[in-house]
């Protein structure tokens, strides 16, 4: 063989190679997404200390599959809980554009944001020896959602839909309020009172 010829050969072994890694890092991370999608749902129905193995059922996956992506429990919660805050901040402007309106953008948007704080509950527990984590994970939070949501009241006030007067930190704050204890109470439908407040935003028409 030529020199030139094992040069192609190299090369074409090369990019083979960088293919089949390029390939398994994407089946990593489709992998982490489905389990974090599971890990969402799962501790959404029975809370953050749910156990493993309903996680993996979920998934499809063996338990030891959890255990080889995330090692511990708060390893698994930080996770599920910075794929919640990106689903929820990628959501906002693909609602705008697919929504009638943008006050129903911002309806649709408030009730992605109910469940990743129903998510949420619990996390301050799991993660309890690690208050810079925690710090560290709620500023995320901010850095994430608040624009959105600014985006989001934005136009639906431009759009004369609701009344311009309420800032993004502010209807944040009272929802995470209106959501505190709602998965200890099974009377007490938070999603039932956010809808009443995001209807209350309505301009008269």
């Amino acid at each position: 063989m030529h020199d030139s010829e094992r040069s192609a050969g190299s090369a074409g072994g090369g990019a083979d190679a960088g293919s089949a890694a390029g390939s398994r890092r994407k089946d990593v991370r489709r992998n982490e997404q489905t389990l974090l999608d599971a890990a969402a749902a799962v501790f959404v129905a029975s809370g953050v200390e749910a156990p493993v193995r309903d996680i993996a059922a979920r998934a499809g996956v063996g338990v030891g599959t959890v255990y080889r992506h995330f090692p511990t429990r708060a390893d698994l919660v930080i996770a599920v809980y910075r794929h919640q805050v990106d689903a929820c901040a990628e959501a906002g402007p693909a609602l705008l554009a697919s929504s009638p309106t943008p006050h129903d953008a911002l309806a649709r948007w408030v009730d992605l944001f109910v469940d990743f704080l129903v998510t949420k509950h619990g996390l301050a527990a799991a993660m309890q020896a690690d208050n810079t984590g925690f710090e560290a994970l709620h500023a995320y939070f901010l850095d994430r959602l608040l624009p959105v949501c600014t985006d989001l009241l934005d136009a639906a006030a431009a759009a004369g839909r609701i009344r311009p007067d309420l800032t993004a930190y502010q209807l944040m704050r009272g929802i995470g309020n209106l959501c505190i204890g709602s998965e200890n109470d099974p009377d007490y439908d938070a999603r039932r009172l956010t809808a009443l407040l995001i209807a209350g935003l309505r301009r008269p028409e």
